[in-house]
């Protein structure tokens, strides 16, 4: 994938477009600007902005972890490990690095907790449908009929011994897109804190994840999106501190057939539709990005009993959803006031739900 060139942006939250004052006192040590650094990365923009302790050497091994990662796992690269992986379905197992086979042992570990709403082995539908790719289509029933048997987590093989995995039948295929996001946002995180970063927002096309406090101790302001806005514009914003947000919705890739029915890209692994719904977007907050970014899709595909009933037995996990008739439904610990928030979009209001 050709990388874009390098950006330097204004000390500005490029996430909510709110100025951060990075004060300092007899207390603390001098300021220091911020500085950030985008690539074109993982099909996406990907942002890392170092707020304490900025050096070329940091934001360069951030990034080639980011490209380390990308190698290994995407679908959209030949010589990849996932692609080895597929090329072995039906046949046999497939030594992979330690980072591959962790990030297939989680999402394993989600398909199951979710009830198969989240299932890495979706790759056969996301292919036919090409929902943001180049060719978006909607199938016929006969060729979704003919897929959904390659669909199921529990035909993946994992051999911890030899971190090897396999996949039961021909021509299934393992697709990490909905967790590797959040996984490369974890790995960046553990990177930066070789090299002192503490304060810290790692943005890997809206998997938001937020490295300490804000210089000046105080938590970050992070924006969740209104799905009827261009991106910038935002419903609320909360307050965190060391946590990830990642949101999921119909709003971020879709097409339109010739009938003019839109079509998202959250698949629906029993029917190998896009899900049907009444949300507009799930957003999950935890310490955890790949969490984040696994039970986002998860939850959005369970829908709100089950979404947020499984979010609530979780601990450390928070939950937004937005509905159609612009209401806002908190998970437990968002109503108990765990973290703090503010609504600024006055379209919107809180569901006594």
């Amino acid at each position: 994938m050709k990388n874009t060139k390098t950006h330097y942006i204004k000390p500005v939250l490029f996430l909510i477009g709110l100025s951060f004052l990075l004060l300092g006192s007899s207390c603390t040590q001098k300021s220091v600007d911020p500085q950030s650094k985008s690539f074109l990365l993982l099909d996406t923009v990907c942002k890392i902005t170092i707020y304490d302790n900025p050096s070329d050497e940091a934001f360069k091994a951030g990034f080639d972890k980011i490209r380390d990662i990308e190698a290994k796992m995407s679908l959209h690269k030949a010589t990849s490990e996932l692609e080895a992986v597929n090329a072995k379905a039906g046949i046999g197992m497939q030594q992979v690095s330690a980072d591959t086979y962790a990030v297939v042992e989680e999402a394993l570990k989600i398909a199951k907790l979710s009830g198969g709403a989240f299932d890495p082995t979706i790759g056969p539908l996301v292919q036919a449908w090409d929902i943001g790719g180049d060719n978006p289509r909607k199938p016929s029933q006969a060729e979704i009929d003919s897929l959904l048997p390659l669909i199921g987590y529990e035909r993946v093989k994992m051999d911890p011994v030899t971190h090897s995995i396999g996949l039961e039948a021909p021509h299934m295929v393992l697709d990490l897109g909905g967790i590797a996001k959040g996984y490369v946002a974890d790995e960046v995180a553990k990177v930066l804190a070789l090299y002192k970063v503490k304060s810290a927002i790692i943005n890997l096309g809206g998997n938001v994840l937020t490295v300490g406090k804000k210089p000046d101790g105080s938590p970050w302001k992070i924006g969740i999106q209104d799905p009827d806005l261009e991106r910038g514009g935002y419903v609320m914003i909360l307050s965190l501190v060391d946590q990830s947000l990642v949101t999921s919705g119909p709003y971020e890739r879709f097409f339109k057939d010739v009938d003019g029915k839109i079509y998202h890209h959250i698949l629906d692994t029993k029917t190998g539709y896009p899900v049907d719904s009444d949300f507009t977007s799930v957003s999950i907050i935890t310490e955890k990005s790949f969490l984040a970014d696994a039970l986002s899709t998860s939850v959005f595909a369970l829908g709100y009993e089950k979404g947020m009933a499984l979010v609530n037995s979780l601990p450390g996990v928070e939950a937004v959803f937005f509905t159609k008739e612009k209401q806002i439904l908190f998970s437990q610990g968002l109503k108990e006031g765990k973290i703090p928030y503010t609504i600024t979009n006055t379209d919107y209001s809180l569901s006594s739900e």
